[in-house]
């Protein structure tokens, strides 16, 4: 496949079917496709003896081919070639068993798009060339095993050999697959190497040693590595092994420079690995570099040689360094993590293991080191550790939850009553009680979104205008800001709507707005302006984050300090700050990127020190009407109703019955679930629904919910709490009760619940 087009065969001898896939593939732009029909398996086999196809769709049913024998045929003559077969509904049993013969793919007749059909055709195309890949790679393998003196094998957990391959001198692969060692070799050799395997399926470690063989009266002298085998569940599930045979130097191994060309050859066989493995004299100079230290640290062989180990590899000396060389000197090994320099400057970090290599005399002549990379391994680690803290903070948040929901309830629901209670008042006395109304929802939104941004639920997704959203915002900020900074909103009339929770978009902005703020403590302007961004594929190739398609862009711009260079890629990580110990928690941002990301959409910044800084918010837009909220639909009215109420909240208790009572419903209210129980017995046939907390006293609401539903299967039943973790939602669900109340509820929400079990 060249580029963006793609040339494909099409074997059909339906005119109908062949029409509807060339319509089909009229509607994908983000794509040539050169189709090329035929009718006959003798038509096809022709023209892929002049011509190379990408990709080869298939009916299995055919004048000159019926049901899998079409396949088979086609496939022996395009190998090369990924087929996909079309078939109809009743044939997918068919297609499956051409997929287990070798086709990549395959799609049902009727079912067929053309986005389907394109993105069949390219994973048939990147499927087949990750089979060709795999084939190469597996033949250079073989051919590279052949060519080498190495002596490769697996054993199972019994220790059998299941794979040989290079077998020693004087055995065959027929005389070793399936027998033991015992079985092929004397006593005394294969006890020795029974012992060495045995520790490596014990331990999961792998190691390295010289042992004897003798075979067919021959004594030869190898040496053996055995590492542990594993699954894909990484259980050890046997040993894999390479020998080689060193019997024509074993005599010389003493010798130091035979030593230093062993270390040669053992370092030639790793050169395929990441590992940088170098040799150095006790003056610290190089004498051996392999490809790995090339590939690691970028300095090629020919520039390391003779060169400064220390030098070259590190800006300073270090305690480490020297305490690493006390002791590689003294006991002959040492290991530890050290940071090191590539050519390019770039600091890496290493899992360095260090040995001591003798004269015959056991003078130390060299050392040997060994790197390993695992910078990205302590990154993964340190953002585990990041997660862990978040954790934490989910756990805490849960923790309070459920008081803080208490809390936030009847001062919401008092909120909403008072209109009620008092029609006539003033305009300003109704302005603060509006105010009182909209800030306790905001902090019953904002205890939700903790435990969202802790904890992982998701928020509820509904057809947004933002431009609603950055005008309620651009209020609360000229109210609150300091005058000397000048808060000004661009919004298109025609702005695209997108999907998404409100209240963290909200937050969004409001994080992006503070932050502005606070970096322009004396004065200056803040700007929050929208616009729709229709991104095509150029600029989805130049920003790996942007799909095609059309987006929502929120820009917010300060005049203020703006952000240095230096710390502009890491703004975004949990808990860093700039700011001083008790301004800020560094979750601002990553908060930010979190909720973005979690609605499809990402974050760009833009910043020069002294000139200020842009944040733009890119959104997926989405077609259709804003959607309205359950807050926002009219209240439904009881009809005399009797509700039994159960919360061990006094404020809960009372903001609940007036609620009701003020919507033409009775309560009778409970404290805890003992006297729940007694209620329902005593007005069983009077109450028409139980409004139940899960978190009481005595006798937990889920007890509670069970007993009434022994007592009366059909009771309806609402259960309430402010903790929404799944295993309570479950709990609740396991039981029977679909309807669940998330405190703090508003007024209308509640009338919607009991509309919804009464009905």
């Amino acid at each position: 496949m060249a580029g963006t087009n793609i040339k494909v065969l099409l074997v059909e001898d339906n005119p109908g079917d062949v029409f509807l896939l060339q319509e089909f593939l009229k509607e994908v732009t983000t794509v040539v496709v050169d189709l090329m029909p035929v009718v006959r398996l003798s038509e096809a086999f022709d023209y892929l003896a002049k011509e190379i196809f990408d990709v080869i769709l298939l009916d299995l049913s055919l004048p000159d081919g019926q049901g899998l024998e079409t396949f088979v045929i086609t496939h022996n003559h395009a190998k090369a070639t990924p087929i996909i077969v079309l078939t109809g509904i009743d044939d997918e049993t068919l297609a499956i068993r051409a997929m287990q013969e070798g086709a990549q793919d395959y799609l049902l007749k009727g079912q067929v798009t053309g986005d389907l059909l394109v993105r069949s055709m390219r994973y048939a195309i990147e499927r087949q060339r990750a089979d060709n890949a795999l084939r190469q790679s597996e033949e250079r393998f073989r051919v590279a095993l052949k060519n080498s003196p190495i002596f490769v094998y697996n054993q199972d957990m019994e220790l059998r050999y299941t794979w040989v391959y290079n077998p020693s001198d004087g055995l065959t692969v027929e005389e070793m697959l399936g027998k033991q060692d015992l079985d092929i070799i004397p006593v005394e050799d294969a006890q020795r190497l029974i012992t060495i395997k045995r520790e490596v399926l014990t331990t999961g470690i792998g190691t390295r040693e010289e042992v004897s063989i003798t075979i067919k009266d021959t004594t030869r002298y190898y040496d053996l590595t055995v590492e542990p085998l594993r699954n894909e569940s990484q259980e050890v599930v046997g040993v894999t092994c390479a020998s080689i045979d060193i019997s024509e130097r074993q005599a010389a191994l003493r010798d130091r420079k035979l030593a230093e060309e062993k270390i040669r050859e053992q370092a030639a066989l790793l050169d395929v690995t990441t590992d940088a493995i170098c040799v150095r004299d006790l003056n610290n100079q190089i004498i051996f570099w392999n490809k790995g230290a090339e590939t690691l640290f970028g300095w090629q062989a020919t520039e390391a040689y003779g060169k400064n180990a220390n030098e070259l590899l590190f800006d300073e000396p270090s305690p480490e360094l020297e305490v690493a060389l006390l002791q590689v000197i003294s006991k002959g090994k040492w290991q530890g993590e050290l940071t090191k320099l590539t050519k390019m400057g770039k600091e890496i970090l290493v899992a360095s293991r260090w040995s001591l290599v003798c004269d015959e005399q056991g003078k130390p002549k060299s050392i040997l080191t060994v790197d390993t990379d695992i910078t990205d391994k302590k990154l993964l680690e340190a953002q585990l550790f990041r997660a862990q803290r978040l954790e934490s903070i989910g756990t805490l948040a849960s923790g309070i939850a459920h008081d803080l929901n208490n809390i936030l309830t009847p001062i919401l629901a008092g909120a909403q009553l008072l209109p009620l209670k008092f029609p006539n008042l003033d305009e300003r006395t109704r302005h603060l009680v509006e105010i009182l109304e909209i800030n306790a929802k905001r902090g019953a939104d904002l205890v939700k979104q903790v435990l969202s941004f802790a904890r992982g639920v998701e928020g509820k997704r509904i057809s947004l205008q933002l431009r609603h959203l950055i005008v309620e915002l651009a209020k609360i900020l000229k109210e609150t800001f300091p005058k000397s900074i000048e808060v000004s909103t661009d919004v298109p009339q025609d702005l695209w709507m997108v999907s998404g929770d409100s209240t963290q978009l909200h937050q969004v902005l409001m994080n992006l707005c503070v932050n502005a703020r606070d970096a322009m403590p004396s004065s200056g302007s803040l700007s929050i302006s929208a616009e729709n961004l229709l991104i095509d594929e150029n600029y989805a190739r130049m920003n790996l984050e942007a799909k095609e398609g059309p987006y929502t862009v929120i820009t917010v711009l300060d005049t203020g300090v703006g952000i240095p260079r230096e710390i502009l890629d890491r703004i975004f990580e949990p808990f860093f700050t700039t700011k001083d110990v008790g301004q800020g928690t560094g979750l601002g941002l990553s908060t930010v990127l979190g909720i973005i990301k979690s609605h499809g959409g990402f974050v760009n910044v833009y910043s020069e020190p002294g000139n200020g800084t842009s944040f733009k918010v890119y959104l997926p837009a989405v077609e259709g009407m804003e959607t309205i909220t359950p807050e926002e639909l009219p209240p439904q009215r009881g009809h005399g109703e009797l509700i039994l109420v159960v919360d061990d909240e006094v404020a809960i208790q009372e903001i609940t019955r007036t609620s009701l009572e003020a919507h033409n419903y009775k309560t009778l209210i409970a404290s805890d679930g003992m006297e729940a129980i007694a209620l329902y017995a005593q007005y069983r046939d009077k109450i028409s629904a139980v409004l139940m907390d899960i978190m009481l006293p005595s006798l937990d609401g889920l007890t509670a919910i069970r007993t009434l539903l022994k007592i009366n299967p059909q009771v309806r039943i609402i259960a309430s709490s402010g903790l929404t973790s799944g295993n309570k939602l479950s709990a609740v669900a396991a039981i029977g009760v679909n309807t669940f109340l998330s405190k703090p509820y508003t007024v209308n929400e509640l009338l919607l619940s009991l509309q919804k079990v009464l009905s």
